[in-house]
């Protein structure tokens, strides 16, 4: 098998992989539809295996396909790495970056910040992805995934970007009609609006009594929920609530003008519910990228600017 791989082969791989069919590849590289088909032909040829499933308008890869693509992508990202040691701390950000964040927030606040990155950076291009998960950390899909909590893993970089607390909250209309819970049992009274998101547990809300929710005096309750409403988007549990459908516990960084406003309450605010502070998480082995050390500074100059004008998107 001597030749069998070889280094053209990677970036068109990871490029046809990404663009979902042998059309969209073309456009993507600039050649026409036959040329990649007969790329990816040669390349089977020469490796002795099937890499890619193919149909009449899209295409998937097979489980050799998918262990030659995740191969490539570590390859190409040392290559990058590489590049970029050699290059010196002072190059200037260029190249692909490609970053994930969670729907709603990555929608209201990430996006606008990519647009103001890379009117700054124009050389960098960027490819934002939103997913209700963030993926796993071992995973190298990414350059940098900004997410709501630390990731425990030590083999990738974790930086605090600012602090965010999930608040209960409900619109002063519902309020009105149900009334406002006292202790944490009483929501088991109330339409609670359901979240299915992360790998906490499905509908229980955990809230901890004392000013800081530590120490021998504080005390947390673990409390089910019920509701006729849930959604895995944010920004929807958000608009029911504001609709006046029932009590939500969302994060502060999207519910913040609401509370301001008034058309947001908060609820129990005695009671503490776990943090999200949001972190932006990369690679070890991308932290000396350019392009993925500036947008993090960007990202953390960018964040704490919000939080000193009081987190006005």
């Amino acid at each position: 098998m001597s030749g069998a791989i070889q280094p053209a082969d990677l970036g068109f791989f990871s490029t046809l992989a990404s663009a979902g069919s042998l059309s969209a590849a073309a456009r993507e590289l600039g050649v026409t539809t036959p040329a990649v088909s007969k790329h990816l032909a040669q390349m089977e040829a020469r490796v002795g295996v099937l890499l890619v499933n193919r149909s009449t308008r899209r295409m998937s890869l097979t489980p050799e396909g998918e262990l030659y693509l995740a191969a490539a992508r570590r390859i190409i990202g040392d290559i990058d790495a590489m590049e970029e040691m050699l290059g010196g701390a002072k190059a200037k950000p260029s190249g692909l970056l490609r970053v994930n964040a969670t729907l709603g927030f990555g929608r209201s606040h990430v996006a606008p910040l990519l647009s103001r990155f890379v009117r700054k950076h124009p050389e960098v291009e960027v490819q934002l992805q939103l997913s209700v998960n963030p993926p796993a950390p071992t995973e190298d899909l990414f350059d940098v995934c900004v997410r709501f909590g630390a990731p425990p893993d030590s083999r990738v970089i974790a930086r605090r970007l600012g602090a965010n607390r999930r608040l209960l909250c409900a619109a002063p209309a519902y309020l009105a009609r149900y009334g406002t819970p006292k202790v944490p049992n009483d929501l088991t009274r109330h339409n609670c609006i359901g979240i299915r998101q992360g790998d906490d547990a499905y509908g229980v809300w955990r809230l901890t009594s004392g000013r800081s929710g530590r120490g021998r005096s504080s005390r947390t309750e673990s409390v089910k929920t019920r509701g006729n409403l849930s959604t895995n988007d944010g920004e929807i549990a958000v608009n029911w609530a504001l609709d006046g459908h029932g009590i939500l516990m969302r994060a502060e960084w999207d519910i913040e003008r609401y509370l301001r406003n008034g058309r947001l309450v908060q609820v129990l605010p005695q009671y503490q519910t776990p943090d999200a502070d949001i972190y932006a998480v990369y690679p070890q082995r991308h932290q000396l990228a350019a392009r993925v050390r500036a947008f993090v500074d960007f990202l953390a100059l960018s964040f704490s600017q919000q939080e000193a004008m009081g987190k006005r998107p």
